[in-house]
């Protein structure tokens, strides 16, 4: 098994040699083959501004092109736009676009198409949560010509050029953003640019995209130019990970995502499929302790959590050794991955899980459980199943049991819908959140998980010093100054106890030998979308 740190894999690499320059056949691979991919998660919504699932990034690029695209280096290169001039005082970027660029409804791609995006992003109760922390620093769009388009800050944002490049940043024709039925959930009249077409949704079941006979606006470097090498792709919701493994083994479906642990040994020694790993750059799944409410508001309660969890025994027997354990709340696939954390933090010590919990009050009930004033140490975690991934709820199960038999401490594990889950969350009724991000830049992650009011602060944490230090970060553009800025918030959060980094999340690709081009987006470490894909004849 090969893992790729938010690098393009060696089978993509491959797979990129062999593709020619202009046509969308290659020879010994069919210009009109069609593909069927069965996936973990099915996206909660079709809508790239809405986007809130990593596992969802591979369809957007399918469907919706950006302004730039982020490379593994962490340098930005042309997509829709040709070129970028940066002011002296960072505060306007202008761009000049591409004339050729055509929507999926027939519209053109403009300038005005680029304000008509970002004002939408600002409009009221659109996206409240990218309004007022990643495009808080935006102020404004001026349409210079037709095909060039300032964007005006008010004060500079280091995160500017990656939140462009973001599915948050992708372009929708101006006649969707008008006229389309729901628009907030995407879908087959919500019309992009990309070199394929959604033209059908079931809702639970599949999504269907065909070729975009236009496209020939891939970004600087693609695999090829012109359009898409498959005819028509279809992607299957399979959330059970052995009815995936299933589908492909049985020649179901040629292509699986998240191949659970349990099945990799068979993978790989089937002579006819292949099997990449990419782990994610972001952030780890991470148990956030949410410090508003008891018990967690006490630092010892949340440190004897993480004692009371041999976490290197539980990653084993629940990942067989396919999982790389985190030590913070970076990914280590991000550059500003702090390395100094690693055999640092919790030591799963129980003994001494159990010293903290008596200094804090809590003392064994007659049921081995920890009480307080009458009160059992009762802790709930509530996650939606539309994020449940990796076999988290089987992790968490194991996380179950051991701070029960080590410490005493009754974790309930509550995975509800995501209305349900969402509600939770609204009303505070909940211990710990769980989440993990594939943000190409960690600290866009950081931006939204751990400032003051931020949309998934749901540890509620409210420390100026983080805010101020990632309000720097943001500014800056000195990857240094940035790396140590977020150094610090790294350690903080640690030392506080207030994060439990469980593993760096990865994405697997597993798929029958004719299948070339599959790989892993070169700055986020997710599967990349099919726009290179084919199939040997």
């Amino acid at each position: 098994m090969k893992v790729v740190r938010g690098v393009v894999s060696v089978l993509l690499a491959a797979a990129l040699a062999a593709c020619g320059a202009d046509e969308p056949a290659q020879p010994g691979r069919s210009a009109g083959a069609s593909l069927t991919w069965a996936v973990e998660t099915e996206p909660i919504t079709f809508n790239p501004h809405q986007w809130i699932q990593n596992k969802a990034r591979l369809l957007v690029f399918n469907q919706f092109d950006a302004l730039v695209a982020r490379q593994a280096d962490g340098t930005f290169t042309p997509w829709l736009a040709t070129t970028w001039k940066i002011s002296d005082d960072h505060l306007a970027y202008t761009f000049d676009l591409r004339e050729d660029v055509t929507f999926h409804d027939g519209e053109r791609f403009d300038a005005e198409t680029v304000k008509a995006n970002l004002d939408k992003l600002l409009e009221p109760g659109y996206n409240p949560d990218i309004a007022t922390i990643q495009l808080r620093s935006f102020e404004r769009a001026e349409v210079v010509s037709p095909y060039r388009v300032k964007l005006v800050l008010k004060r500079p944002d280091g995160l500017f050029l990656d939140f462009l490049s973001s599915p948050y940043g992708a372009q929708i024709s101006r006649k969707s953003l008008k006229e389309a039925k729901n628009l907030k959930a995407g879908g087959v009249d919500v019309a992009g640019t990309g070199p394929f077409i959604l033209d059908r949704y079931v809702q639970g079941q599949e999504v269907h995209y065909r070729r975009n006979p236009a496209y020939k606006w891939p970004p600087r470097g693609a695999a090829h130019q012109g359009p898409a090498l498959l005819s028509e792709i279809t992607y299957r919701f399979l959330p059970e990970a052995a009815v995936r493994v299933g589908a492909l083994t049985s020649g179901q479906v040629d292509v699986i995502e998240g191949v659970p642990a349990t099945d990799i040994d068979a993978i790989t020694k089937d002579p006819g499929l292949t099997l990449t790993t990419g782990l994610n750059s972001g952030t780890a799944f991470t148990y956030y302790f949410n410090t508003s409410r008891p018990p967690f508001d006490d630092k010892r309660v949340r440190q004897a959590f993480r004692e009371a969890v041999d976490l290197d025994a539980v990653l084993r027997s629940v990942y067989r050794g396919q999982a790389e354990r985190a030590w913070s709340v970076v990914s280590s696939a991000s550059p500003f991955y702090d390395a100094s954390l690693e055999n640092s933090s919790s030591s799963s010590d129980a003994a001494e899980a159990a010293s903290l919990l008596d200094q804090a009050g809590w003392s064994r009930d007659a049921d081995g459980f920890r009480s307080k004033d009458g009160r059992r140490l009762t802790v709930r975690v509530v996650a939606s199943t539309a994020f449940v991934r990796d076999r988290r709820d089987i992790l968490a199960q194991a996380i179950q049991a051991q701070v029960k038999q080590r410490a005493g401490i009754d974790l309930q594990v509550q995975i509800l819908d995501q209305g349900a889950a969402q509600q939770a969350w609204k009303a505070n009724e909940y211990e710990i959140f769980w989440n993990s991000r594939g943000d190409s830049d960690a600290g866009a992650a950081l931006n939204l998980i751990l400032s003051s009011g931020a949309a998934i602060n749901f540890a509620h944490i409210d420390d100026p010093r983080i805010d101020g230090w990632l309000k720097q970060a943001a500014a800056s553009s000195d990857q240094a100054e940035r790396k140590d800025l977020y150094t610090r918030i790294q350690r903080a959060v640690d030392e506080e106890a207030i994060v439990f980094p469980l593993y760096v999340p990865a994405d697997q690709i597993a798929a029958r030998k004719s299948v070339k081009g599959l790989g892993f987006d070169p700055a986020s470490g997710t599967p990349a979308g099919a726009y290179a894909v084919s199939v040997d004849t």
